[in-house]
């Protein structure tokens, strides 16, 4: 009998069944959430029950580019349910080991990616940081070789892609790599000025996946 081969990059079911049973059961809000409402009062908090996640082709993406570069030490915003976190972990794990740092608002999320990730097999490998990004990943601990960026879009003045890129930047070593989700303009203007030292492209994946590179 000839077994069928597993698509993407994960070879553990443990970890594979978990992001299944996640991918299943993705909610999506009624009127399309803040990417739908960029300008909408409603806090994170608003849309605590739904987990806006990265897809799996960008997961299955950040896992192969973690163990590529050999990464150690990552950081990701936003955790909410911990999708990203689990191809993050994954190949942290299996790079030998080392820790993803994830910054979460919202207490409900918070629990719901802890239990998500231990029945993955992988919360020895993750440090997840309640509250306001913009001061749980003030401090990352040492230099990081990935960073997601795939927190709130809303709001009015500078928008937190943008704010948290600029808190990151100097924590991230030559040769690190970031991924954002969301697409914001003026993160979008920060990340492909070569004065800031990325080069950028943006990727097919959902609706348009910017991917960088530290280069200086």
């Amino acid at each position: 009998m000839i077994q069928k081969a597993r698509s993407g990059p994960i070879l553990d079911d443990q970890v594979r069944n978990v992001i299944a049973r996640l991918e299943a059961g993705r909610l999506r809000p009624p009127n399309a959430g803040p990417l739908g409402n960029p300008h909408n009062d409603q806090s994170a908090h608003a849309y605590a029950d739904y987990g806006f996640s990265i897809r799996p082709e960008q997961g299955e993406l950040i896992y192969l580019l973690c163990r590529t570069v050999g990464a150690t030490r990552v950081a990701e915003f936003a955790t909410s349910i911990g999708m990203s976190t689990l191809y993050f972990a994954a190949a942290v794990r299996d790079n030998g080991g080392g820790v993803v740092i994830g910054s979460e608002l919202v207490p409900a999320k918070v629990a719901a990616a802890r239990r998500n990730l231990a029945e993955a097999g992988l919360i020895d490998f993750v440090d997840i940081r309640e509250g306001d990004a913009r001061n749980t990943l003030r401090d990352l601990g040492g230099p990081v070789d990935f960073v997601l960026i795939d927190g709130w879009p809303g709001g009015q003045g500078p928008s937190l892609a943008r704010q948290l890129i600029e808190i990151v930047t100097p924590q991230i070593r030559v040769g690190g790599i970031v991924m954002n989700d969301n697409g914001e303009a003026d993160y979008l203007a920060y990340i492909r000025d070569p004065r800031n030292g990325f080069c950028s492209i943006s990727l097919p994946l959902k609706k348009g996946t910017e991917l960088s590179g530290k280069i200086a």
